[in-house]
């Protein structure tokens, strides 16, 4: 039903763009500053493409309407696909090796030499190397 109703509802749309199309340009928008012949007299609005385009819009915007109440009613039931957090559960943990940053020579990282000997240099302070400290 709702995909019937989808294509009657293009074929509207194209039908009014059409009718739309077709009507002759008043040269003022709203019917403002258009000859006495215009939209809002009493010729213009008897005139056939004028009817046509009301009766248009008004099967579109009643379509819409319909359109938009089916879609709320036959929605299918949501479902979670729950096979990858079935996998994650089962797979073993897998964890990398530490890595251990090092200097430009491939060894790493020297002592500061401007560090007082015996004591430890606190955790905010980054390595000599300009790497990054690794979180813990």
């Amino acid at each position: 039903m709702f995909t019937f109703l989808l294509i009657i509802q293009s074929l509207v749309a194209a039908l009014m763009v059409a009718v739309i199309l077709m009507q002759k340009s008043e040269g003022g928008g709203l019917g403002v500053g258009g000859s006495p012949s215009g939209l809002m007299s009493a010729r213009g609005a008897a005139d056939f493409l004028t009817r046509a385009t009301a009766i248009l819009a008004t099967i579109f915007v009643v379509l819409s309407i319909v359109l938009a109440a089916l879609a709320t009613v036959e929605r299918p039931a949501n479902s979670v696909d729950t096979s990858v957090l079935k996998q994650q559960q089962q797979a073993p943990a897998r964890t990398a090796p530490p890595v251990i940053p090092t200097g430009p020579t491939g060894q790493a990282p020297a002592a500061n030499p401007l560090a007082v000997p015996g004591s430890t240099p606190p955790a905010t302070q980054a390595p000599a190397n300009g790497s990054v400290p690794l979180a813990q």
